[in-house]
């Protein structure tokens, strides 16, 4: 029997990402909570404490379902670069990467039914060509940038611009493929 999972997210790459392994929520519920970084709190710290937070939002409400939640940051040290607020913020963000590694921190939770929530925190490091003001502005142009922590995305145009990465790719797109997959397993979750 196919149990009933909700994505308790509003973005779209990670119910692409879920479409990929065969999974297609029963209903996609984006949670509204305050993502505001609380005072000294690390980027490990900080995804995984948003992802919980997005998930109990939401099976609040729901308690018959499997809740999947997510949070993706990307991190420079202790540094987070969250989603740009404009273009201003988001040509920073490149030029403050452009040339060097930076990691993409992603906190995957997962609610079952019976209550239990288990967590997980990924990390995958990506290294940067150093970038042209050219490819900063083509970037910008391209209006890629919206909405994506650390001002881009890895499954566009900016891949052209990755030397390296080390970890996880689905991670960097926006949800851990291999670790979501495992934690379902884990708390007993059908997808048929």
């Amino acid at each position: 029997m196919k149990n009933k999972l909700i994505l308790a997210s509003a973005s779209p790459r990670r119910l692409d990402l879920l479409a990929q392994i065969g999974i297609k929520p029963d209903s996609v519920i984006p949670a509204d909570i305050d993502e505001a970084p609380l005072k000294a709190e690390l980027p490990r710290q900080l995804v995984e404490r948003l992802a919980i937070s997005k998930g109990q939002a939401i099976a609040a409400d729901h308690k018959d379902a499997f809740i999947l939640s997510a949070d993706t940051i990307v991190s420079l040290g202790r540094r987070i670069l969250g989603k740009p607020a404009d273009l201003q913020e988001a040509e920073q963000y490149l030029k403050t990467m452009s040339g060097r590694r930076h990691t993409v921190i992603g906190g995957i939770a997962v609610i079952a039914p019976s209550g239990q929530t288990v967590s997980r925190v990924v990390e995958t490091v990506v290294q940067f060509k150093r970038l042209s003001d050219l490819e900063i502005k083509d970037y910008l142009d391209s209006g890629e940038w919206e909405g994506k922590a650390g001002g881009y995305g890895i499954q566009g145009c900016a891949e052209a611009y990755i030397k390296s990465i080390r970890g996880s790719y689905s991670n960097v797109v926006g949800l851990c493929l291999y670790d979501t997959m495992q934690i379902l397993n884990g708390l007993g979750f059908k997808k048929s």
